[in-house]
């Protein structure tokens, strides 16, 4: 008997319970609980004897993507905003799995706190293999006028300057071999109009991506991203209007949205062995999205 099974139903759909959290929201209030892998995702040493660092690892996919690495062999560093139980859990699911790890509280809007990020997994690993940009921040509006300048500030300031004050911090520690992960979106590629800010520094991450790749491969090392498509994660409750919550997801193929689960396999071949002829790609896990 096969194990396979219908990819439709393997996590929960559409309709969702009515929610809604402040910014940045907490994985623990959400109605599902997001599914990070912990009860399905087993290693095989693909990343034996590696050091990542991961950005926004407290929740969501940047979760998953730590929970992943540490069962396949990594030691994890990963930074976060505000949310000090979130983190705790990642870092209790990355020391389970009998690695190290090192979570760094920080706002990466800021060039030093970068710096310091990547100075710090130096001074406690010795080395670093992997980055993972994943941090992000979103929020809807039905009108461009209503975006304050704060908001639109903080947007670009964590998506778009912290990701490259983080590549140019780390790129000169990665050894030939190592690798640069970066998340953009399907909203580079099908923006959507309450999301313009967002959907922008998107593109410019995809953008940024492409040309990473071609100035790193000179010193060996691989540079490569993802698009998800709508991700069960804390951002959803905390950012969306409550009506919309219910039906996040359902307009894709599959009828729902990802459980950060779902998209940390990807990461892990990007960085493991099995990608050392996969350089300037961006890799899409939409469920077959069909929004604009």
């Amino acid at each position: 008997m096969s194990d396979l099974k219908d990819p439709r139903y393997l996590y929960p759909r559409p309709d969702f319970a009515r929610q809604q959290q402040s910014i940045p929201g907490e994985e623990r209030d959400m109605e599902p609980l997001a599914d990070h892998g912990e009860s399905s995702y087993k290693g095989s040493d693909k990343l034996a004897g590696a050091v990542a660092l991961i950005t926004g690892a407290d929740s969501g996919i940047g979760r998953a993507v730590a929970l992943a690495y540490a069962r396949e062999g990594a030691d994890v560093a990963f930074t976060y905003l505000a949310e000090d139980t979130d983190a705790e859990k990642t870092a209790d699911l990355v020391r389970d799995a009998g690695r190290k790890v090192l979570a760094i509280k920080m706002d990466q809007s800021q060039r030093s706190a970068c710096d310091e990020a990547v100075a710090q997994v130096l001074r406690e690993f010795g080395h670093l293999d992997i980055l993972i940009n994943n941090a992000g921040f979103q929020q809807t509006y039905s009108k461009l006028e209503d975006v304050p300048d704060d908001e639109l500030r903080r947007t670009v300031g964590t998506n778009i300057e912290g990701m490259i004050y983080l590549c140019r911090a780390a790129l000169t520690h990665l050894p030939p071999g190592g690798c640069v992960i970066n998340t953009t979106s399907i909203q580079a590629f099908k923006p959507s109009r309450n999301l313009a800010p967002y959907a922008a520094t998107k593109a410019a991450i995809a953008n940024f991506t492409l040309s990473l790749a071609e100035e790193a491969i000179a010193k060996g090392i691989r540079v490569n991203g993802v698009a998800p498509g709508p991700v069960w994660t804390p951002l959803i409750p905390s950012t969306f209007p409550a009506d919309k919550v219910p039906e996040f997801g359902a307009n894709t193929l599959l009828g729902r949205p990802a459980q950060p689960a779902e998209l940390a396999p990807i990461y892990v071949f990007l960085a493991s062995p099995a990608a050392s002829y996969v350089t300037g790609e961006i890799y899409g896990v939409t469920g077959g999205s069909k929004q604009l």
